[in-house]
């Protein structure tokens, strides 16, 4: 250490007013350096290259400097939501439940407006999140993955293997055609190579359901279900919307009738559940063509686009009981679930 190091050291020290005056000026100026480089970048928009040079500093100080602003409070952190945004609803549902990701859609009006909603949402979903290697599953009468596939644009590269139907068509001839053309479009605009399952989705008796599932054709589409990354589904009630009973694709009231007794509340894919989502165990699931309860729930992203206030309890057990694990809805079911 030089004399003059010493010399000041030695004044510091006989003079502790002075040394600490000093201190408090430092600290001052360097305060005015973070909220200038603070301001420049931050409220000016000026990037860290031009601020170094302005100020005269490196850019690592900049970089420095700017992190040090944000830890100490200088620099805050607002997100701002814009109406029509639900950042916090959706979070406190995807706590109470346990699934990874819940939209919820500004929607209001009637189903109509529900549902188209709805479609826009999961499709803007799907754009965003489908980057390719793909196994697709679609469940085959839902207005809302109607809506979801309508609203979709073809992509320009290939971002899906396959699209799998996961059951056939329910009650109407019609509903097997209608399965068929949701398939082929999401197949169309994802890329993706279609694999039907050419029979209904509820058959007459266990007999027959065994018969059509010993089909090569059948057996290929049980062997795609295996293969399944994500499916997109609807969620049913026990009642079934005006759309579902008007068209004559809906379940018997009969079998309704057994399984309101036997506490059923909705179902995914013909797989009904009571208010906790455990699946009830009914003769129906014999007479059912379409993915096991197992196969699907092993299925890594389970992606149900539902909403409307007929449907709340179905939404709620299908989310207590795991069926899926992304769900788009509609605020009035978000708001009901989270209160619930």
């Amino acid at each position: 250490m030089g004399a003059d190091s010493q010399s000041e050291k030695g004044r510091a020290a006989s003079d502790p007013v002075r040394f600490t005056g000093r201190r408090l000026g430092q600290e001052s100026e360097r305060m005015r350096l973070l909220v200038r480089v603070a301001r420049l970048y931050h409220e000016h928009g000026v990037r860290q290259p031009q601020i170094a040079q302005q100020l005269r500093i490196s850019q690592p100080r900049v970089s420095r400097l700017l992190k040090e602003a944000a830890e100490i409070g200088i620099v805050r952190t607002v997100v701002v939501v814009p109406s029509g945004v639900h950042a916090l609803l959706e979070e406190d549902l995807e706590r109470k439940y346990g699934v990874e990701q819940i939209i919820v859609v500004d929607a209001t009006g009637d189903s109509h407006d529900v549902v188209a909603a709805l479609g826009s949402a999961g499709a803007t979903h799907l754009d965003a999140t489908l980057i390719g290697g793909e196994h697709l599953g679609i469940s085959s009468w839902s207005a809302s993955l109607l809506a979801t596939v309508e609203a979709m644009q073809r992509r320009p590269v290939r971002v899906a293997e396959e699209v799998v139907q996961l059951i056939g068509g329910v009650g109407k001839g019609s509903a097997q055609v209608q399965a068929t053309r949701l398939a082929a479009h999401l197949a169309d605009l994802t890329g993706a190579e279609p694999v039907f399952l050419p029979a209904p989705g509820l058959v007459g008796s266990a007999v027959a359901r065994q018969t059509l599932s010993d089909d090569h054709v059948v057996r290929q589409v049980v062997d795609a279900w295996a293969r399944l990354t994500t499916v997109l589904v609807g969620v049913g009630s026990l009642n079934p919307s005006p759309l579902l009973q008007e068209s004559g694709n809906a379940i018997s009231e009969e079998d309704r009738e057994t399984l309101r007794g036997l506490g059923a509340v909705g179902d995914v894919c013909l797989r009904f559940f009571d208010a906790d989502g455990r699946l009830i165990d009914s003769p129906l699931e014999e007479r059912i063509l379409g993915i096991p309860a197992a196969d699907l729930l092993r299925v890594p992203r389970r992606i149900a686009i539902a909403g409307g206030r007929r449907k709340t309890a179905a939404i709620r057990a299908a989310l207590k009981g795991g069926w899926v694990n992304t769900l788009i809805t509609d605020v009035g079911v978000a708001e009901q679930l989270l209160k619930d």
